[in-house]
């Protein structure tokens, strides 16, 4: 499957035993440190941000928690104000506080899972032996064999066509961008019309040829 996610299907994951967010580009998947913590007060930020963008969580040039000058202290502190989550130390000292877990997890690349990515796209997909259309959701940096992959649970014959585009073979090694499949939304919005009604036509031709099933 492709490293590349939209929004959407981040979405998804949105509960403590199934936890994903993104932030600064890049999607994590966070279930096991909501199974390591589970119970513990400080996860509940996090649980409440399961399935969203935290990137304003985050300073986007240092990629560590933003900071502000406390109040009260007039000393540099984290700027939490959806409130203190896990591995953040808190704004006084503390001796109950324990810092032995190693990276924030924020900073733990581990939990990272792929890319968030920049542009989310809509194609439709049309089955020429079947006269079938489906319409699917895809990232622009996706190859058109990684966009198949998405089409598979529809076609589990996929691989046995041929891949069209205004009657070009497309290659299926680039993007729908590189096979000279523009992306027009920008157009549609200024001129005021529905994209929905303006999609790409991707059409798909079988082979007669199984093999690849």
């Amino acid at each position: 499957m492709s490293s590349y996610y939209t929004p959407a299907e981040v979405s998804f994951h949105n509960s403590p035993s199934d936890c994903w967010v993104s932030y600064l580009g890049k999607v994590y998947n966070l279930t096991e440190l909501c199974e390591k913590h589970a119970g513990n007060v400080l996860l509940k930020p996090i649980i409440a941000a399961a399935g969203k963008d935290i990137s304003h969580w985050f300073n986007a040039e240092t990629g560590d928690i933003k900071t502000r000058i406390h109040p009260i202290t007039k000393c540099v502190a984290p700027y939490m104000p959806m409130g203190q989550f896990l591995h953040v130390p808190p704004p006084f000292p503390r001796s109950d506080w324990a810092n032995n877990f190693g990276k924030p997890w924020w900073q733990d690349v581990k939990y990272c899972i792929g890319t968030l990515t920049s542009k989310k796209r809509q194609i439709k997909i049309v089955n020429m032996l079947l006269l079938q259309d489906k319409i699917i959701e895809v990232c622009s940096e996706e190859t058109m064999n990684e966009i198949l992959q998405r089409y598979l649970p529809t076609n589990s014959h996929a691989k046995s066509y041929t891949w069209k585009y205004s009657g070009n073979c497309l290659d299926m090694n680039k993007t729908l961008a590189e096979n000279g499949i523009v992306d027009e939304d920008n157009i549609l919005y200024e001129l005021k019309m529905n994209r929905e009604d303006h999609l790409p036509v991707v059409e798909i031709y079988f082979n007669d040829d199984l093999t690849e099933a």
